[in-house]
């Protein structure tokens, strides 16, 4: 958020009283610092201790917004602190410059009598400091605001995700596939047929368990993979391999649920696997990213139904993460960043 919002009547004329105020407190202040006697042309004073004040509003709210486009205190907070010095000191410098201008050149009043320029420059930074630290504050509390309003949001996303991935595992093609095979394996081999309800059970047990969990571990994914990946076995048999090269640490690394699993539906969705024109697909785990390969073997009856790689896309976009995807002529690349590393 690079500016603070808060162009609105109602915080138009907060923003004129508050100035006031403040001018009035800065006009006792010079006369008990300086003991200068305001009092008797009271309504020509505020008006100058107004303009003052004012012009370092609008002065400090530009650089105010010049910092947070160039130097935010995310890159690095003692060059912001620095530069939140350095600029208030300049605007002090030329207001000081610009009202002596008008004071003594314009308007002719004699200098004597008049305070210092030291003085002069000290009253301004104290009198600038605590603007600029006002917009700092409010921008912080809008930001800390804003974040988690974003969080909330990323949340309901989340759990919106997890939803309609429950869907597309449940829709009728997956069912009437498993079903299929479970029934054929009853009369061929039972005891295949008793792991693969078992495998079936525990893909659809880790699907509902992940209603509260916005993110799991790698280690907890690829767990939940060996029962996927059990019920592809059984289904497509040796029409396709699988592997899996951990390069990196699996339990500290983060992602979303069920990532791996649909981008591995994607591949056997979209592309042929038969003994003849094996379907091969790699999962390569290293320090940054987990990529999910596998050959181009372009299926002619392609189900175009499902969650899709655009939206597992969107989910990591709330993280600030890019799904980076590598299409070559042979091979299809997606390479899915941590969450948490």
């Amino acid at each position: 958020m690079g500016q603070i919002k808060n162009i609105s009547t109602k915080n138009l004329l907060i923003f004129f009283f508050s100035t006031l105020v403040y001018a009035l407190c800065q006009m006792l202040f010079s006369i008990i610092l300086m003991k200068e006697n305001l009092w008797d042309n009271f309504p020509v004073q505020l008006s100058a201790h107004y303009i003052v004040i004012f012009t370092m509003c609008i002065a400090d709210y530009k650089l105010f917004l010049f910092l947070n486009k160039y130097l935010p205190y995310s890159k690095n907070i003692l060059f912001r602190i620095v530069a939140d010095l350095a600029g208030l000191t300049l605007i002090c410098l030329a207001l000081i410059g610009a009202f002596n201008y008008l004071i003594y050149e314009v308007f002719l009043i004699s200098k004597e009598g008049m305070p210092s320029f030291l003085i002069k420059f000290a009253f301004a930074m104290t009198t600038n400091i605590p603007i600029l630290l006002v917009f700092e504050l409010i921008y912080y509390f809008q930001s800390e605001q804003k974040a988690l309003v974003d969080s909330e949001t990323a949340k309901r996303k989340v759990l919106l995700f997890q939803h309609d991935t429950l869907k597309a595992q449940l829709n009728p093609h997956f069912l009437f596939n498993s079903l299929n095979v479970l029934s054929s394996l009853i009369y061929i081999n039972p005891d295949n047929a008793n792991k693969f309800t078992k495998a079936l059970s525990k893909t659809y047990r880790y699907v509902l368990s992940l209603t509260p969990q916005p993110m799991v571990s790698v280690a907890k994914e690829l767990d939940a993979l060996d029962s996927y990946m059990y019920l592809m076995r059984m289904r497509f048999e040796n029409s396709f391999t699988f592997t899996i090269d951990k390069k990196a640490d699996i339990e500290r690394n983060e992602i979303i649920p069920l990532t791996l699993q649909l981008l591995i539906e994607n591949a056997f969705k979209h592309n042929i696997a038969t003994e003849e024109s094996l379907l091969n697909i790699k999962i390569t785990i290293d320090s940054h990213h987990i990529s999910v390969e596998n050959n181009i073997q372009p299926s002619t009856v392609a189900d175009k139904g499902g969650i899709g790689l655009k939206y597992i896309t969107r989910q990591y976009k709330l993280y600030a993460k890019d799904v980076i995807v590598e299409h070559t002529g042979h091979m299809f690349n997606v390479k899915i960043p941590y969450i948490q590393p």
